[in-house]
């Protein structure tokens, strides 16, 4: 049978807890998530023919294929860049579907990244900064005392902070409006805990001036899972089926995942600017029809940067924005509703891509009206999802 043209969606969502200390196998985590979100689809994990994870998850396909007792994979593949893979994973996933090469698409993340390892602190296992996942050039910060995210982080944010005057405070607002979420969300680590801007300026310096404590995204342990299949399939299927609408990666002349000090103007972020520009015309989506959005968050800079590139507002307008009440529940544009990497969770950037499929489903516990397409970023990819 020749291949034809098929929409793609995701027919299926699953997770794990997310915790400090989850006290099992990151294989068992990704076999729990994983199974999940084939039954959320209605699907049986017998018929899963391609799977898709980030090249420096530490689970091995065939091991989690025998878990979950899959019969025959067609297509495998890792994605690299770090967090940058997230919005990147569904990329492929649509790609393979719309080709016709696979029918039941699986993704994962899982990770014991706060029990097992650190991800904030110094490294002490370099693999993962070496070449082959994107995160190679790290290794040309570590030996000269730039050593964690954060410290990369706070040295590309702090052109931008220069050139618009923005400051920390600025910045805290961002983290004020997704605690408030992660608060009313049960699965967040940061239930039932808000903060005011004074507790995030009385939170302790991390990368003085750019992060304090609260700018920063958590160590998690934690698994997320999606399953994606053609939009006629998912149809028939347990779920309304979300649409990918669109999705796209951009990687730029000298663009470096976080160690971003190469390119030619470091008050932007180009990749997201190339994201945005490959997502509006694939979809013909304009930033007005997008009712909330999903942005990657590992540090409370990288939110203002994307909402610029995705041109929510101007440049330099992000942190008035935010001030204006416009990212939160109520808001033009509500941002990363379920906490986002701040508030909930962090796991790689996958646990904001399926609220935004909640959202678009209408089963968030923080639910924006009328949600007809929503956007979800992790830097250098995208994509926006869709009603049926």
């Amino acid at each position: 049978m020749g291949r034809s043209f098929k929409d793609a969606a995701i027919a299926g969502i699953g997770q794990t807890e997310f915790s400090k200390a989850s006290g099992r196998s990151e294989l068992q985590l990704a076999a729990e998530c994983s199974l999940a979100a084939c039954q959320d689809a209605g699907i049986n994990p017998q018929d899963i023919d391609g799977m898709i994870t980030f090249t420096i998850d530490n689970s091995d396909e065939i091991g989690l294929a025998r878990a979950l007792g899959v019969k025959d994979l067609a297509y495998t593949t890792r994605i690299p860049g770090g967090g940058a893979a997230a919005a990147a994973t569904l990329y492929q996933a649509m790609a393979l579907v719309n080709a016709g090469l696979c029918n039941n698409v699986l993704i994962w993340r899982a990770m014991n990244e706060r029990s097992q390892y650190r991800f904030g602190q110094n490294p002490t296992d370099m693999k993962g900064y070496t070449g082959g996942h994107g995160t190679g050039t790290l290794l040309w910060c570590i030996p000269f005392g730039a050593m964690t995210p954060a410290s990369w982080a706070g040295l590309s944010a702090r052109p931008y902070m220069m050139k618009y005057g923005v400051t920390n405070e600025d910045l805290g607002r961002v983290s004020v409006v997704q605690r408030a979420h992660a608060a009313t969300n049960p699965n967040a680590w940061f239930y039932q805990k808000p903060i005011t801007l004074d507790d995030h300026q009385n939170s302790k310096w991390i990368m003085e001036p750019v992060l304090r404590l609260l700018d920063c995204c958590q160590e998690s342990d934690g698994g997320v899972a999606i399953l994606v299949t053609s939009l006629e399939r998912a149809r028939d299927l347990k779920q309304k089926p979300v649409r990918i609408l669109g999705a796209t990666q951009s990687i730029p002349y000298n663009v470096e995942v976080i160690s971003n000090f190469y390119h030619d103007d470091l008050t932007i972020m180009p990749e997201a600017h190339g994201v945005a520009k490959r997502l509006y015309a694939q979809t013909g989506i304009k930033p007005s029809e997008i009712q909330t959005a999903m942005i990657y968050d590992a540090f409370t800079p990288q939110v203002l940067t994307q909402l610029e590139a995705f041109q929510f507002c101007k440049p330099g307008e992000a942190k008035d924005f935010v001030k204006d009440g416009h990212i939160a529940l109520g808001g033009s544009l509500p941002i990363n509703t379920n906490g986002g990497l701040i508030g909930e969770a962090y796991i790689h950037g996958m646990n904001n891509i399926i609220e935004g499929v909640r959202q678009v489903r209408g089963a968030s516990v923080n639910p924006v009206p009328n949600v007809q397409n929503a956007l979800v970023t992790s830097g250098m990819a995208g994509a926006i999802l869709g009603k049926d």
